[in-house]
């Protein structure tokens, strides 16, 4: 199976609402997925429960990728999100993230850390917020 990627993930997660959220996540992530964010952990049902905040905040939005690197079972991207909210305000976030697959190819675990670009008070959140 080839490898999910950060694109693809957060397409499915955040950007197409229709998609049911639980579907998204086993879509990309293994059962006992990991994140850390920011020097945070969260396992898979906390990293759920952010999802389905951040898609009652989110109205639309987009993922640019400026670097990828995959190796075997280890990927890393510099990626920049950019999202408007249901309230109008747009924020874009750069992410630097280093992730290892299972051998299934969805994300085992990811660690990130976030650096808001443009956004309103709050929007730093954006990246941990349940």
């Amino acid at each position: 199976m080839q490898p999910t990627d950060i694109t693809r993930a957060l397409n499915d997660l955040l950007f197409t609402p229709d998609l049911d959220l639980d579907v998204a996540l086993d879509r990309h992530f293994a059962p006992d997925y990991r994140q850390r964010t920011n020097g945070v952990w969260s396992d898979r049902s906390e990293f759920a429960q952010h999802m389905e905040r951040l898609r009652s905040l989110v109205r639309d939005g987009h993922i640019e990728v400026h670097d990828e690197l995959l190796d075997g079972l280890n990927y890393a991207d510099r990626h920049t999100v950019t999202i408007t909210r249901h309230t109008g305000g747009t924020s874009r976030t750069e992410v630097y993230l280093f992730a290892r697959f299972a051998p299934d190819g969805r994300f085992e675990r990811v660690e990130e850390t976030t650096l808001l670009i443009t956004g309103h008070d709050g929007d730093e959140k954006l990246g941990s917020i349940r």
